[in-house]
């Protein structure tokens, strides 16, 4: 999918995004409790980007623990990024957060950022470079060795592990009670619209976009996550 593409889905999926995604909550969970120390060290006046943070859960993790920090939520689905601001106007920080409809390329010059997170949004750009040219846009926004705390879809897929691990995350979607063809149809889906790839290859890409080695801090089932800072 193109941009285009991928902002309409996610348009369409604003409404009820929040419920379909408690299935995956546990998975979530464990990666924003780590996510708070990861972060712990930076100054009291943190100034975070969040990109591509859809309904904003770790916005409002992260607000609720540092609340002296500000915030400016980078969302391309206009949808989505109202699901985000209502949620900041109900749980009480949206004084302290910028809401960008766009792309980060397209954020006014301003002031670096401390520390950035990027949650399952690099899967979605297929071409390795333009992923590589993604995380650069991120770097050229944060000071130097500001921390980046990225997440994405990673396995080598058509491995045993792979197919293994596969039947176990749709397995989990459905609630074990997985349709005859859902694990193809996930499959296919992914084959078609989401570039997974090995760890090392997804560390390899945020490095060319800027960024110090990688350290890979949290997985589970297809989701992982490192922090790195920038160079």
């Amino acid at each position: 999918m193109n941009q285009d593409e991928l902002k309409a889905v996610f348009d369409k999926q604003a409404t009820g995004y929040e419920e379909q995604q408690k299935k995956l909550a546990p998975v979530h969970d464990g990666l924003y409790f780590q996510l708070e120390w990861i972060l712990s060290e930076l100054p009291q006046a943190a100034r975070i980007l969040c990109v591509g943070l859809g309904a904003g859960v770790e916005l409002s993790y992260l607000a609720s623990r540092f609340p002296d920090w500000r915030f400016t939520a980078v969302e391309p689905s206009g949808a989505m990024l109202d699901v985000c601001r209502q949620r900041a106007e109900k749980e009480g920080y949206i004084s302290r957060c910028t809401f960008h409809e766009g792309y980060v390329e397209s954020l006014p010059d301003v002031e670096l950022y401390d520390a950035a997170t990027c949650f399952m949004v690099s899967q979605f750009i297929l071409d390795n470079e333009a992923r590589s040219n993604f995380f650069r846009a991120i770097s050229e926004r944060l000071k130097h060795n500001a921390i980046l705390v990225s997440a994405d879809l990673s396995s080598s897929v058509g491995t045993p592990e792979y197919e293994a691990l596969l039947k176990v995350w749709v397995s989990m979607l459905h609630a074990a009670k997985v349709p005859a063809d859902a694990i193809e149809k996930t499959h296919s889906a992914w084959a078609k619209d989401v570039s997974i790839l090995p760890p090392d290859e997804v560390k390899s890409i945020i490095e060319r976009g800027g960024f110090g080695s990688p350290v890979q801090f949290y997985q589970a089932g297809f989701v992982h996550a490192w922090f790195s800072k920038n160079s």
